[in-house]
C-alpha cells in the first residue's frame, strides 16, 4: 500500500508562521494592504495550508481540523475588532479544550494518548500488543498509558497558560489597527520558539517514557517497537 508522503516541516513553519507574520508586521499600513486585507491575507496561508492538509491526507485530521477553527477565530476578532483580551482566551481555549479531552479519556476505556502518542503511525501497535500478550503484561501497560494520558493533558494544559500569558503581553492594542496586526504576527513569531517548541520536547520526552515503559513490559528493543521511517 502507498504511503502518504509527508509535507516538509521547514516548508509548514515557513507558510504558518513566517509568512503571515511578515505580512502582518510589514503590510498592514494604510498606504499598504490596511489592517483588514493584511489580516485576511496572513490568515489565508495556514487556512490553506490546513485545508490542503485535510486533502491531501483524504481524511480528516484532527490537527488540522483545530488549526483551521483557530485561525477561523482569530479572523473573526481581528475582522469584528473585538477587545484584544479576545485573542489571549482564544489562545489559551484551544489547548486547554484538548487538554480537558486528553484528561477525562484517561478514565475511558480509549485513553487519548492511544491516538497522539502511541499511534499506528510510530509504533508498531500489533507487535506490541503481542508481545505483552505473551508476558501477560497487558494491564500494567493499561495503567501506563493512563498515566501517561494524564502526562500528555499537562503538556496541554502548560501550552494553555503559556498562550494566555504571552497573548496578554505581546497584543494590546485595539483589533482592526495596524498595530494590532504587528503585534499579532510578533505573537506569531514568538508562540513558536516560546510554547511550540517546548511543548514539543515534552511530547517527544513522554513518547521516550511510554517507549521505556513498553520495552520493560514487552521485553521488545526500541528498534523493534518503532515504526521504520
Amino acid at each position: 500500500m502507498a504511503t502518504t508522503k509527508k509535507p516538509n516541516a521547514l516548508l509548514e513553519i515557513a507558510v504558518t508562521i513566517i509568512v503571515p507574520a511578515v505580512i502582518l508586521m510589514k503590510f498592514s499600513g494604510a498606504d499598504q494592504l490596511g489592517p483588514g486585507r493584511a489580516l485576511l491575507l496572513a490568515l489565508a496561508f495556514p487556512l490553506g495550508w490546513g485545508l490542503w492538509d485535510g486533502w491531501r491526507r483524504r481524511r480528516l485530521n484532527w490537527l488540522s481540523v483545530i488549526g483551521v477553527v483557530s485561525t477561523l477565530l482569530t479572523g473573526g476578532i481581528g475582522l469584528l475588532q473585538l477587545d484584544a483580551q479576545w485573542l489571549a482566551v482564544k489562545e489559551a481555549a484551544v489547548p486547554g479544550a484538548i487538554g480537558l479531552a486528553v484528561l477525562f479519556s484517561a478514565w475511558t476505556r480509549q485513553p487519548l494518548i492511544r491516538i497522539l502518542v502511541f499511534n499506528a503511525d510510530l509504533f508498531d501497535v500489533d507487535r506490541v500488543h503481542r508481545a505483552l500478550a505473551e508476558r501477560g503484561t497487558e494491564s500494567a501497560f493499561e495503567a501506563q498509558l493512563r498515566l501517561g494520558t494524564v502526562l500528555l493533558a499537562g503538556t496541554f494544559f502548560f501550552s494553555s497558560v503559556a498562550n494566555y500569558v504571552l497573548a496578554r503581553w505581546i497584543v494590546t492594542s485595539p483589533a482592526g489597527t495596524e498595530a494590532f496586526n504587528q503585534e499579532l504576527g510578533r505573537l506569531t513569531l514568538l508562540s513558536y520558539p516560546a510554547i511550540a517548541l517546548p511543548s514539543m520536547v515534552m511530547m517527544m520526552a513522554l513518547m521516550f517514557w511510554l517507549a521505556r515503559s513498553a520495552k520493560r513490559l514487552t521485553g521488545l528493543e526500541l528498534e523493534e517497537m518503532m515504526l521504520a521511517q
